[in-house]
């Protein structure tokens, strides 16, 4: 097996989306650019897309690191939209799309154009996540998007099996697929409840941070399988178990966390570039399948689609955003007010990603009776387009339409003051236990010692508040910023020490891990996180 050409993907992947980060350009905007352009470039390998690969074994750890960063209590206070979204407008959209694109496609048989439907229904998780993070929307917008992309693709897939079985000549009814469809939604959700809790106790009651962590990586797929094996959602018991563990993981001891963050902060990144690259890395195969239909005639139905797509959206957004509102007086009083500007960006942030591209390339090339599915290779092409369409025209357009349409977002001003204030109630109550502790004769401690712990403690509370204080004129920086830039020289002084003793011979490379080892862990202890 040559693993020149994924190598090289990964590493192209990577350094594109490192790239974007410098550049006000979404990391998945630029993926895909640079993958249209690729696939043409002579000596680049082919990549097909292969449903075989996408569906078990990438699906499941996009969602599993989407859900576990995920708040379960915002999701939980957001219920009725995010079901509103990844349920209704799901189907609501197979059916509207799929019917338009078979009045639109004069020789697109219904049930092939229901196949489109369903699979063009789902925004992705990927890319909603991507793009939110990025922009830095309101919570309760990046919650909802967050939310829907998470569960539409169970959704997506189970209208796909029916439509698809409709289309084969297997037979399909509205009985069976509300059937196929409660299988899959409470089978999946079901596998996910009695996963979640064994899988917990088993992460808190394993000693070595490697090994929890390896469990950690086997879980999404584990959860996964274990849902399709019974005909289930994979995609819903997934969700389930990271939604579950992402809101016990304080439970889990800090080395695990520590390296859990790191680990899966790294798995998303190169999975997450590499799917955006390969969906540009489609277009010769695409366009090699049209057959009868000529690039042209392909073209207007893609914008046909494309425009459907959109405007279905919006047909369903508004309605769902303020019909209930109207309708139940209790769903007022629960729920915070909203303009017109919120279901706009929601409407326009329905980006489409690489779960649609797999299922349409999971369409079988023949029917039931051996002959050839009709019109596949059309679906395939509008898929791809429609996929282009709203990552391009969508990703691009967002920013500058929530610049103009004056959307709030996160208030930083505003988080940064209740941190300090849960850091100084956190800090209180742990100079309480401190007294009780050094109050008993056997935690006796050296002076020294005892004022050190205080000091942390004081250290602790006081950082966030400085961030809320005066700046130094001279280098534009807080309190708590000098004092980390400062620490960070004075450590950096200690490691050339040890580097140079080490080199002396005066101490060996396993002390000088060791001691190197306990600087960094002093470092990542003055130092917070300020990138997404």
């Amino acid at each position: 097996m040559d693993v020149l050409p994924l190598v090289a993907l990964v590493a192209g992947s990577a350094a594109i989306a490192g790239a974007a980060r410098r550049t006000p350009v979404p990391a998945p905007l630029l993926l895909v650019t640079v993958g249209l352009i690729a696939a043409y470039v002579p000596g680049v390998p082919d990549y097909t897309l292969d449903p075989h690969i996408v569906l078990p074994l990438l699906l499941p750890p996009l969602l599993y690191t989407a859900a576990v960063d995920s708040s379960y209590l915002d999701l939980r206070a957001n219920i009725r939209p995010v079901a509103l979204l990844s349920v209704g407008y799901v189907l609501f959209a197979t059916v509207v799309v799929g019917y338009l694109a078979y009045l639109l496609v004069s020789d697109l048989p219904l049930t092939t154009a229901l196949v489109l439907g369903a699979v063009v229904a789902p925004p992705d998780a990927v890319a909603a996540t991507a793009i939110a993070r990025k922009l830095g929307l309101p919570n309760r917008i990046t919650t909802i998007l967050q939310g829907e992309s998470l569960v539409n693709d169970a959704t997506a897939i189970t209208a796909f099996k029916v439509a698809l079985a409709a289309a084969v000549g297997e037979g399909a009814s509205w009985g069976g697929g509300l059937a196929e469809f409660a299988l899959a939604s409470l089978g999946g959700v079901g596998i996910g409840l009695v996963m979640m809790v064994p899988l917990h106790w088993l992460r808190t009651h394993l000693r070595e941070a490697l090994l929890q962590n390896t469990l950690s990586l086997l879980i999404p797929f584990v959860a996964y399988a274990a849902a399709e094996q019974v005909g289930a959602s994979g995609v819903l018991a997934v969700v389930v178990v990271a939604l579950y563990l992402g809101h016990r993981s304080w439970q889990v001891d800090f080395a695990t966390r520590l390296q859990e963050a790191a680990v899966w902060k790294m798995v998303a990144f190169v999975l997450e570039s590499s799917v955006f690259a390969l969906i540009g890395l489609q277009l010769p195969f695409v366009l090699r399948g049209l057959g009868e239909y000529g690039v042209g005639e392909a073209l207007l139905y893609a914008v046909g689609v494309f425009v459907t797509v959109v405007v279905v959206r919006y047909v369903w957004v508004y309605p769902a955003t303020f019909l209930p509102r109207k309708l139940f007086p209790r769903i007022r009083e629960r729920e915070p007010d909203t303009d017109w500007r919120s279901p706009l960006i929601v409407g326009w942030a329905g980006m489409r990603g690489v779960v649609s591209l797999a299922i349409a390339f999971s369409i079988p090339l023949t029917m039931h009776d051996d002959q050839p599915f009709p019109g596949r290779n059309l679906v395939l092409f509008l898929t791809f387009t429609t996929v282009i369409g709203t990552l391009v025209v969508q990703g691009l357009t967002l920013p500058p339409l929530i610049r103009l349409l004056r959307i709030p977002g996160r208030d930083v001003q505003a988080e940064t003051l209740a941190e300090a204030q849960a850091q100084s109630e956190a800090s209180r109550a742990a100079e309480v236990r401190l007294d009780e502790l050094l109050a008993d004769e056997s935690n006796a401690l050296p002076q020294p010692l005892a004022a050190r712990l205080r000091a942390v403690l004081e250290r602790r509370r006081n950082a966030v508040w400085e961030r809320l204080g005066t700046v130094n004129e001279v280098t534009g920086e807080s309190a708590d910023d000098t004092y980390r830039r400062l620490s960070g020289e004075i450590l950096e002084t200690e490691r050339s020490v040890f580097v140079e003793l080490r080199d002396r011979r005066a101490i060996d490379d396993e002390m000088m891990r060791t001691l190197l080892r306990r600087l960094d862990l002093e470092e990542a202890s003055a130092y917070r996180e300020d990138t997404p």
